[in-house]
């Protein structure tokens, strides 16, 4: 079974959502049978490559209403996030532009570890005050993570899997995604949001009754 998860690495929600689907992949009882493919998604793809400010500042600059209201809603996400295992600290979170480390994960996906990678960069970026648009932070991370450093760099220096990132947003498009994280099973079902853990399941065990029998 193929499932594709868009994500986008400076988004809590596909943490939490990735979190979610790994933890209901590991419930499901064929988990040998599906190959799950990360799939990129810019929710701010004109983003500089570093932005000044908090990030209760940003939320209230692009949703409206004051920072405030804005630092009492992240407060809510840092405490949906512990119980998926996930500390966020939004208060150090450097935001920037994501493309980068979307093409870190391509790379590590040819390698056989974007799990790994795109983990790291999740957790720095949520937990650790990671630059998410900076390239020298993000190698380290890489790295960290198994990616060999001389590898990241020469990919970041040109446009390797420039090309990957806009086909996997193209298709998202295409699909009619607006939103993440978005997983789709098999090409045929969508399930749209951080679902419980018990909505995952289901999804899984449908797409994988609904599959055609083997010839």
């Amino acid at each position: 079974m193929q499932l594709e998860l868009w994500i986008d690495v400076v988004c809590p929600w596909c943490f939490i959502g990735k979190r979610r689907l790994d933890a209901a992949l590991a419930q499901f009882d064929r988990r040998d049978e599906v190959e799950l493919t990360l799939r990129s998604f810019e929710l701010d793809p004109d983003a500089p490559a570093t932005r000044a400010g908090s990030h209760a500042e940003m939320l209230a600059a692009k949703y409206g209403g004051t920072v405030e209201e804005a630092r009492a809603r992240l407060a809510q996400m840092t405490e949906l996030g512990r119980a998926d295992g996930i500390a966020f600290d939004f208060e150090i979170a450097r935001q920037g532009n994501s493309f980068d480390a979307h093409r870190l994960i391509h790379l590590a996906a040819e390698r056989g570890i974007e799990d790994a990678v795109a983990e790291r960069l999740l957790r720095g970026y949520f937990g650790e005050g990671l630059a998410i648009g900076e390239r020298e932070p993000l190698l380290d991370a890489a790295a960290e993570a198994g990616l060999a450093r001389g590898q990241a760099a020469a990919a970041l220096a040109g446009d390797a899997f420039a090309a990957a990132v806009r086909a996997d947003e193209a298709t998202a498009q295409q699909l009619g995604i607006r939103g993440v994280p978005f997983l789709v099973l098999d090409g045929r079902y969508g399930l749209s949001g951080a679902q419980p853990v018990e909505a995952f399941l289901q999804a899984l065990q449908h797409a994988a009754d609904e599959r055609p029998a083997p010839a």
